[in-house]
């Protein structure tokens, strides 16, 4: 022990006569710690822990699938074909998304819900913090209305009451019995973040068509079924099904996935991806460190020498080696760990509310015993690298010879070798990361400037909500949307307004089975986006009319039905004909479904920025007006400036009407979710690749530096014989050349190997993008040579005379 804290006191006195050595070593090493416990933390929290639920690994996801959709919603019809056929599930239940108008003080707010089955929340393991469960039996139509509250909505809305169970709540002006409070650590990713639960109500049109999918199953595999069984199981209830109801189920399958899967699988690749660049970054960070251990154990050799010779064993010279290593990670470990938490907590805010929704795994996400763990054992690495490091440069049996060397004329063969090695690897991994961060930042750009088929600029949007109770027909629906826009028409700065129920740039989905009459028809699903639009949206959106009209006003439910259709659907099903006159109706051509053509416009960007461009319909909102519908307005003025406005214009209608997600259509497509993790890989990527640019430049500069420190004998002899300054010039520049150009070809390489793992994640880009594999070439060029420049203007400088009597 005497000895343990001798060298302890050794290792500091070391490092206190060095403090930019230490200051050094420890910052750069934090860097890269603090990078890569940081992202673990993330990938911890989403990958690594199991599902809050009991025995998660026999929870599946069962759901349909089509053609144009891998993972399609099951119908409520199809769903208890499933639970009663399969053989399987210990239990099968289906959740859908909702929601409700809450009555407060106020006036109406639009909150999010969910319906469930009667066994959703025993599939899952859950039991209710107060009150019951729903009973057996309770998801059939005749059943009362019943309805959970989450925790966060017990506290907030009800004041957190234990006598809430049992009260009834106007939801969407329809009364609800609480019958249970949720515990605190309930979540369920897959439905955002309901705050009520609601009992399944199958009384609506689409329960009780086969043909209308809105729903999601949750499953629990039976003890000795497996996945793979239980695929095949649920694909032959589909065939079933499908032979059965040829018309509904014509190539509707079955998709059967791991819960834990279909809540991860939108996160994981960005997440693998920011993990590897981290760990690069801690990887050069590690070699930075190394490179500053064998410059100064240059300078020890002859201390280490004299050690041995006075007796040192190698044991006590390692365990001497170690505790110099264990106190710089130690300090290393310290900041790390402390920035790491502060970093997670900025990158979680960063993330919208909408997106955490749907994440509820990264709340609270801080530093916890994996991720502590995961910090120790970067430490034990690097403390082990750092300490083999100098025992690798100053063997015992080189004793002798660090005594007899007295003279600093070479730079050590040794040390050049491997010292211009790690810079050359440092290189190497920087070019990765920067052609990582390249690729990610242009596909970023591409993904903002796709042509969304309308202008964003001066376009403000808000979200309502009408109570069915208030207004339960077609005629009183369509009245309150005349007025809105009429309202919201005169307000200072509003050039015009439009309604639809699906706002652009959201999603691929609400989608109509179509049949064109006239053509050939063998009872496929021709599936397409279908939207409820007034007759100013799209002059509101400035969308192009390719050929017709536009809606007007007087297409309303009086007159005959007419459609828009988007140029997709043109060139899809009207392939060297004109459209305009045609009609288009349900698979059955039901008369009621018969819609003439009267115009078509350009493709307007309905999924999300990175998804292709579907066939589309669109219909009169005065002929098929709703209840829950999207404002857009466009403005002469700052679009933000006038929202409130919105808001306020729309409250005068009916303070009933609930408004939500006030904001720009520039700020919806840069906040959405494809958008969101495109750029946030690019700039984490880029900040990984800024760093491990820096850190190689400086790791050059080093070399070169050391080596010309080293060789300053040479260099006075080379030039009192008679050598130019041109040409010592050109020799160190020469060595820096031929190590920068090796660790930038090793890095091409690698970083073409990389690229092809991200090709999911780029859009607009080919992995093998030329003009950012030249870019990230001549930049790392440049700023290696620049680095160099400076050592090598210091080596022509020498004074032949100081030179020779150096040392």
């Amino acid at each position: 022990m005497n000895e343990l804290t001798q060298d302890f006191r050794y290792a500091f006195r070391q490092l206190r006569k060095s403090p930019g050595f230490a200051f050094t070593s420890i910052l750069v090493l934090a860097l890269g710690m603090c990078a890569s416990v940081s992202i673990f933390g993330f990938v911890d929290a989403a990958l690594i822990k199991p599902l809050p639920y009991q025995h998660p690994d026999r929870l599946l996801f069962v759901t349909e699938s089509a053609a144009m959709f891998p993972h399609a919603n099951l119908s409520y019809p199809d769903y208890l074909d499933w639970k009663k056929a399969n053989k399987v599930f210990s239990s099968l239940d289906v959740y859908r998304g909702d929601g409700f108008l809450f009555q407060n003080g106020g006036g109406a707010e639009p909150v999010n819900a969910a319906r469930v089955s009667d066994g959703f929340f025993r599939t899952l393991g859950f039991t209710p913090m107060l009150g019951r469960d729903f009973y057996a039996g309770e998801d059939l139509p005749d059943a009362p209305n019943t309805v959970m509250l989450t925790y966060s909505t017990w506290r907030k809305r009800f004041g957190g009451r234990r006598n809430v169970v049992g009260e009834s709540v106007l939801l969407s002006g329809v009364p609800y019995t609480i019958i249970a409070v949720l515990p605190r650590e309930f979540q369920f990713a897959l439905a955002g973040a309901p705050e009520f639960w609601a009992n399944l109500h199958p009384v609506d049109n689409c329960s009780k068509r086969r043909s209308c999918h809105d729903l999601e199953g949750v499953g629990r595999l039976k003890d000795g079924q497996t996945l793979d069984t239980a695929r095949a199981e649920m694909k032959g209830i589909a065939r079933q099904l499908e032979i059965q109801y040829p018309n509904d189920n014509r190539d509707q399958g079955a998709f059967v996935a791991p819960l834990y899967e279909m809540i991860v699988h939108d996160v994981r690749p960005i997440l693998l991806l920011l993990l590897s660049g981290a760990g690069l970054l801690l990887l050069i960070a590690c070699v930075n460190v190394s490179s500053l251990l064998l410059v100064r154990s240059e300078s020890r050799k002859r201390e280490i020498a004299v050690r041995g010779a006075l007796g040192a064993s190698k044991l006590r010279l390692v365990r001497q080696f170690t505790i110099e290593g264990l106190v710089l990670v130690l300090g290393s470990f310290a900041l790390g760990l402390l920035g790491s938490q502060l970093s997670m907590q900025v990158m979680t805010r960063l993330i919208s509310q909408d997106m955490m929704d749907f994440m509820p795994y990264l709340s609270g996400l801080g530093v916890n015993l994996h991720v502590l763990g995961f910090a120790v054992l970067i430490s034990i690495a690097a403390t082990a690298l750092f300490s083999l490091t100098p025992l690798l440069r100053l063997p015992l049996s080189e004793i002798k010879t660090g005594l007899a060397e007295g003279d600093r004329g070479h730079a050590g063969t040794l040390w050049r070798r491997f010292g211009a090695n790690l810079v050359a690897a440092e290189l190497a991994i920087a070019v990765v990361l920067l052609v990582g961060a390249g690729l990610l930042g242009k596909s970023f750009y591409r993904l903002l400037h796709i042509d969304v088929g309308f202008v964003p600029d001066h376009l403000a949007t808000v979200q309502l909500a009408v109570s069915d109770a208030a207004y339960p027909k077609n005629p009183e629906q369509e009245a309150l949307g005349r007025k809105i826009v009429e309202r919201v028409s005169h307000l200072p700065g509003v050039v015009s307004v439009g309604l639809t129920n699906v706002l652009p740039v959201s999603f691929n989905g609400n989608t109509w089975w179509i049949r064109v009459l006239g053509h050939p028809y063998n009872g496929e699903h021709n599936e397409v986006n279908e939207r409820d639009v007034s007759s100013a949206f799209f002059t509101t959106l400035h969308a192009k009319l390719v050929r017709g009209r536009y809606f007007t006003e007087a297409d309303d439910a009086t007159k005959p039905r007419v459609m828009i259709i988007n140029e997709a659907l043109a060139k899809k099903y009207f392939p060297g004909e004109d459209p305009i006159g045609k009609k288009i109706g349900d698979t059955n051509l039901t008369p009621d479904s018969l819609s003439e053509i009267v115009g078509i416009v350009s493709d307007v960007h309905d999924g999300a920025l990175d998804s292709e461009i579907w066939p589309a319909v669109y219909h009169p909102f005065n002929q098929s007006p709703d209840t829950y519908f999207s404002l857009i307005a466009r403005t002469s003025q700052s679009e933000g400036s006038i929202l409130q406005a919105i808001v306020g214009a729309v409250h005068e209608v009916d303070p009933g009407i609930g408004t939500k997600d006030e904001t720009t259509m520039t700020a919806r497509i840069n906040n959405s979710p494809s958008a969101y993790m495109h750029r946030s890989a690019a700039w984490l990527v880029g900040g990984f690749a800024f760093l491990a640019l820096l850190l190689g430049v400086v790791g050059l500069y080093g070399v070169i530096a050391y080596s010309v420190s080293r060789r300053t004998r040479e260099i006075g002899v080379r030039m009192a014989l008679g050598a130019q300054r041109g040409s010592v010039y050109q020799m160190i520049m020469t060595e820096a050349a031929w190590l920068t150009m090796i660790g930038i070809l090793a890095g091409l390489v690698c970083s073409l190997i990389a690229a092809t793992l991200i090709r999911s994640m780029l859009f607009g880009v080919q992995y093998w993008d030329v003009a950012t594999l030249c870019g990230v070439s001549v930049t790392l060029a440049v700023c290696a040579l620049c680095a160099s420049y400076f050592p090598a203007r210091r080596a022509s400088r020498v004074e032949p005379m100081v030179a020779l009597r150096y040392e």
